[in-house]
């Protein structure tokens, strides 16, 4: 099984995603760094309980890398939105025998963190990435200062919502995360200290 580890907004800057969580959620993100792998950066701010929201955009002071950046980043438009939710594991070998199409397991270390990461090679997870980002935590995952926030529910919904729902019932047991049939989107909504808020 699989649990919900956090999601992602794909902004075309950092300081865009920034400003959008700022306008959406009340909150103003905490640090963040950097991806050599993947020629990307982000901000991070903790939704208890070891979960967590991030904001990433390409880094425009990185080399592009030599393959697809994870996310889809390289084919983002528009404003911000919460492109990806990522589950972790402890055993994603496991998992990626039986799923795959999740990717391949890459290595990535920054400062005191070290996690092993699926990224399919055109990096688009299945679903139109609706499907999670597996992670494996080799060292203690990111602590956080505690923001108030909280995450109430995730709902994706996709034309073959169906499918995925058949899929993910394997895979995780999470009343919060809902799956529908319908135009391709992530939603969460967040318990903050000024009431329940929504972001997608």
């Amino acid at each position: 099984m699989i649990t919900f580890d956090h999601f992602a907004i794909a902004a075309a800057t950092l300081e865009e995603g920034c400003a959008f969580v700022s306008d959406r959620l009340g909150h103003e993100m905490g640090p963040g760094g950097t991806h050599a792998l993947m020629g990307t950066h982000n901000r991070l701010s903790g939704l208890g309980s070891g979960e967590y929201l991030e904001v990433i955009a390409v880094d425009p002071a990185a080399p592009p890398p030599p393959h697809p950046r994870w996310f889809n980043l390289d084919r983002r438009i528009g404003v911000p939105r919460v492109g990806n939710w990522i589950a972790r594991t402890g055993d994603l070998d496991a998992v990626l025998a039986n799923f795959p199409e999740a990717g391949r397991a890459l290595r990535f270390e920054r400062g005191p963190y070290r996690w092993r990461m699926a990224v399919p090679d055109d990096g688009i997870l299945p679903f139109d990435g609706c499907f999670p980002a597996l992670i494996q935590w080799d060292s203690p995952a990111p602590a956080f200062v505690d923001s108030g926030m909280r995450l109430n529910a995730l709902a994706l919904t996709h034309p073959k919502g169906a499918d995925l729902a058949m899929i993910l019932e394997r895979l995780i047991d999470d009343p919060r995360i809902t799956i529908g049939v319908g135009p391709r989107r992530i939603a969460a909504q967040i318990a903050t200290p000024a009431g329940l808020r929504d972001i997608e």
